[in-house]
């Protein structure tokens, strides 16, 4: 699966310097974020700030209001207020990406996607600065820019992995495409070749201004996949491969 897709996809169009140095760098952007808006070092930042932090990268882009931010995270709604704030003040070009979309989009009456793709969308206001709360039609522009983007990327990878495959004769199979994640069949003998196969082909899908990284697990079946750490350590037993992305607490990805 694609690690973080939706946030690396915010960076390249948004070009937010913290942002994208965060992706180049091949930081933790949660932790990033954290040690930015609590002002103190990466390596203080605690499981607290980070979930925090997390929340708001995953929320806030697609206009989550103090009130949903703190009824997620169980916090005082006016402490959600404030890490919203200082989130799009140390993260100016989040706020200024919002607002062209949604700027574009009032005067056009649509949005696209990276690849061309339009989505017709109407009641988005005109003049936002990109940190008042967003009403459905304006949550629903960002969200297809930035998703439908993501979109855009796993159907090209999808294509160019399978050219590759057949190019090489490959015996794997793709199974599955969710969202961002791929699912792959493959004798346990050819489990390396793939990984290393399928991680190229996707991470140059698409030429973003920021990196594309590919994380990969393999196991017998879905429930017991294990992620591989080292592509050239040949798996212990029959593997089925799974290419997912962004929720690192499920054995999936």
């Amino acid at each position: 699966d694609y690690s973080q897709i939706e946030l690396r996809m915010l960076a390249h169009f948004c070009h937010d310097p913290a942002l994208v140095a965060a992706f180049e760098q091949g930081v933790d952007i949660h932790t990033a974020v954290a040690a930015q808006i609590n002002q103190v070092d990466p390596r203080d930042v605690t499981s607290e700030m980070r979930r925090v932090a997390k929340a708001v990268n995953f929320g806030v882009i697609y206009g989550q209001s103090p009130y949903g931010l703190a009824a997620a995270l169980q916090i005082p709604q006016e402490a959600a207020a404030i890490f919203i704030s200082d989130y799009f003040t140390r993260y100016s070009g989040v706020a200024r990406f919002i607002s062209e979309v949604l700027d574009k989009c009032s005067r056009q009456g649509f949005v696209q996607t990276i690849k061309g793709r339009r989505r017709a969308i109407t009641g988005v206001r005109s003049g936002g600065d990109g940190r008042q709360q967003l009403n459905l039609p304006e949550r629903t522009a960002v969200n297809t820019v930035i998703q439908g983007s993501a979109a855009d990327l796993i159907k090209l990878a999808m294509i160019r992995v399978d050219r590759k495959l057949r190019q090489t004769h490959h015996p794997a199979r793709l199974l599955l495409q969710i969202h961002d994640e791929l699912v792959f069949e493959t004798p346990a003998d050819r489990v390396v070749d793939l990984v290393k196969l399928v991680r190229n082909e996707m991470e140059h899908a698409l030429e973003l201004d920021v990196p594309l990284v590919v994380d990969v697990a393999v196991g017998d079946n879905w429930l017991e996949t294990i992620s591989l750490e080292d592509l050239e350590r040949p798996p212990t037993r029959q593997g089925t491969l799974f290419a997912d992305e962004d929720n690192p607490d499920d054995t999936t990805a």
